[in-house]
């Protein structure tokens, strides 16, 4: 058993393997936890590992599943607080996020990678692939995890979440703002849902609140370097 910050919660993850314990080494809490108040009390069951891995497409470690599972158990329990996970690479710029979603294939590393390439240091990778997104105090903030892509992209962090962007493969780079009826099909399939009904409720409110504060864009993309100025240069000259 261990303690880790993440999202501004605190949140208590019994493990079997120590797989999970290293992943999370850089939001693990270094203190006395005797009388520590979790806001989350994670553990899943030996069947839940077993499911997952029968269920894997490509070898796994059962580490590996017992990850996945502690992470699916935590998005389920983050509406409590206003939150919910996003399949979402998140960069940071001018102390603002800008989450970028796409099928699978896509390229949303690639396409964060290109930011890197174009501005180095002036942006930072918030998270590669499962970002937390938190509403608190009428704002939206993007938080780093562990659980971030192969590439492993992730920090210890929040920041406030400034756009969202989906991406498209094309060979021409544009962008341009989506209206809040489109981009709401397409923003369904990047979160984890709940088969509970009132809490779909509380997801879809949360959802639409977003919306209403965030903006939404459609990207069509190559993978050279001007798509990395196209979005960036695109999404801030919406607030101008």
């Amino acid at each position: 058993m261990f303690y880790i910050k993440m999202a501004d919660l605190i949140i208590r993850i019994h493990n079997y393997f120590d797989y999970v314990r290293e992943m999370c080494r850089d939001y693990i809490m270094d203190i006395e936890t005797a009388d520590i108040k979790a806001d989350m009390d994670v553990e899943v069951t030996k069947e839940d590992i077993i499911n997952e891995y029968e269920a894997a497409e490509v070898p796994v470690s059962p580490g590996y599943c017992e990850s996945i599972c502690i992470y699916r158990k935590i998005s389920s329990m983050l509406i409590k607080y206003d939150g919910f996970v996003m399949h979402a690479a998140c960069i940071c710029a001018d102390d603002n996020v800008y989450a970028f979603c796409a099928k699978s294939g896509v390229g949303k590393s690639t396409h964060l990678g290109l930011w890197k390439k174009v501005y180095g240091d002036k942006v930072k990778i918030i998270n590669g692939d499962k970002p937390i997104i938190r509403y608190i105090e009428d704002k939206f903030f993007v938080y780093g995890t562990p659980w971030c892509g192969k590439e492993g992209w992730n920090i210890n962090a929040r920041s406030p979440l400034h756009a969202i962007c989906f991406l498209r493969r094309e060979k021409v780079n544009t962008i341009e703002r989506m209206n809040n009826q489109d981009a709401i099909r397409y923003l369904a399939s990047q979160i984890l849902l709940p088969r509970d009904r009132q809490e779909l409720i509380d997801y879809f409110t949360i959802i639409d609140i977003m919306l209403r504060n965030i903006p939404c864009y459609s990207l069509g993309c190559n993978m050279e370097e001007e798509a990395a100025a196209v979005a960036y240069e695109g999404m801030r000259a919406g607030d101008l």
